[in-house]
């Protein structure tokens, strides 16, 4: 991030000078993505909510998992739709075009899902992340047996709030600090 680029969320300095294990993370974000996202900037106020806050990330969305990455994006993605979170819809909606190879889905999963060309599969599983999103006390036993139907076990069921979940949380924190997307996402993968 250049010295001229606006702050990522509200004015918290980063610790400076990073422990060196959160350089190497900064560092292989920059060789990978050539950028560190600001979300990771955001949190490196406090070195032990920035360890907490990649620890779940990378659990839920790249670790072992009935889901595919893809679709563990599509989660947040309708989330962070359903919220309207400015900074999730652009990074994930970035990751989308990225995993599907199509920048129209992406473009379709941050408007309106529903456009886009899913299988039934993706569709009940949206379908369950849009309404834990919108009404959490209606969730009951009709809904993770429709899960089932589609083919989801309960493991499986369990990552799906999992994601809609954190997103849920991530993207009130994002909205809270004001927390803005790296310029990087908005053409990449297109």
């Amino acid at each position: 991030m250049a010295d001229s680029d606006p702050p990522t969320a509200l004015d918290l300095p980063m610790v400076d000078p990073l422990p060196p294990a959160t350089q190497k993370y900064f560092d292989i974000c920059q060789d990978k993505l050539g950028m560190v996202p600001n979300v990771l900037r955001a949190y490196a106020f406090d070195i032990a909510k920035l360890d907490a806050f990649t620890a779940l990330y990378n659990d839920l969305m790249l670790g072992e998992s009935g889901l595919t990455k893809l679709e563990r994006e599509m989660i947040a993605v309708v989330v962070s739709s359903v919220n309207r979170c400015w900074y999730c819809l652009v990074a994930h909606g970035a990751a989308v075009r990225e995993l599907s190879g199509d920048p129209v889905l992406g473009e379709q999963m941050v408007m309106n899902w529903r456009v886009a060309d899913l299988d039934a599969r993706q569709t009940a599983m949206l379908a369950f992340a849009q309404k834990l999103t919108e009404s959490c006390p209606t969730v009951g036993d009709a809904d993770r047996a429709a899960l089932r139907e589609a083919g989801f076990s309960d493991r499986d069921i369990w990552d799906i709030a999992s994601v809609a979940a954190f997103f849920n949380m991530t993207n009130r924190v994002a909205a809270a600090v004001d927390m803005q997307p790296n310029p990087d996402y908005h053409a990449a993968h297109r």
